[in-house]
C-alpha cells in the first residue's frame, strides 16, 4: 500500500494532478472484509486526503453503524484519486488512468465484499469484473453478484442528502452487506 501511495503522489497520467491539494488514496484496514469504492474526492477530501469526510461521509458512517461495522474495520477509497474540478463527474479517461491503483488495492486487501458507491464506480467495477450491464444504479443497487468476491453496487451516500426518501433504501442495501461479512 505504501508503494501505491508513492505512485499516486508521483502520478501525472492525467491533468487532475495539476489542481489537487492531496490525493485521496484510501483509508481503513488492510485486512478488511469489505471495500467501499466511491467515485472521486470532493473538496473536503482534497483538503484532507481522507475519503468520505464530508456530509456523505457522515451518512456513510451512519450506514456502517446501522450494520454494526466501524469505519476503521472496512477500507474506503475512490476509483479516481484526485478531485475533478468543481466536483464534476470523473471522465472515462481519468478513471482509466487511475484504474491500476484500485485494482492493486483490491489485490492487496483481498476483500470478501466490494461495494461501489455511485454509478461511475458501479460501471467501472462491473466492467472490470466482466459483467455486462445496461441497467442503471436505480435498478441494480443492492444486487449481489458472486464471483472472485461478492460485488454489491450501492447508491452513493450523497443521494440521501439530496433525497431523504433514499435513506431507507440505503439502509436496506447495507443490511444485505451484513449477511456477507458476519
Amino acid at each position: 500500500m505504501e508503494k501505491i501511495k508513492e505512485d499516486v503522489l508521483a502520478c501525472k497520467k492525467c491533468s487532475l494532478y495539476q489542481e489537487r491539494n492531496i490525493p485521496v488514496i484510501g483509508q481503513g484496514s488492510y485486512n478488511a472484509k469489505i471495500i467501499f469504492i466511491g467515485e472521486a474526492p470532493g473538496a473536503k477530501e482534497d483538503a484532507t486526503g481522507v475519503p468520505f469526510c464530508g456530509r456523505s461521509g457522515d451518512f456513510l458512517n451512519e450506514l456502517l453503524n446501522h450494520i454494526e461495522l466501524k469505519r476503521e474495520d472496512v477500507y474506503i477509497t475512490n476509483i479516481v484519486k484526485c478531485r475533478p474540478p468543481k466536483n464534476r463527474d470523473p471522465k472515462d479517461s481519468e478513471i482509466e488512468c487511475c484504474k491500476g491503483y484500485i485494482e492493486r488495492q483490491i489485490e492487496i486487501i483481498k476483500p470478501k465484499v466490494v461495494c461501489s458507491l455511485g454509478r461511475h464506480s458501479m460501471n467501472f467495477m462491473m466492467n472490470n469484473l466482466g459483467i455486462e450491464n445496461k441497467e442503471t444504479i436505480g435498478n441494480l443497487h443492492g444486487t449481489v453478484f458472486k464471483g472472485k468476491y461478492i460485488f454489491i453496487p450501492l447508491y452513493h451516500p450523497a443521494v440521501a442528502i439530496y433525497n431523504s426518501s433514499k435513506k431507507g433504501e440505503l439502509k436496506k442495501d447495507f443490511e444485505i452487506i451484513k449477511k456477507y461479512v458476519d
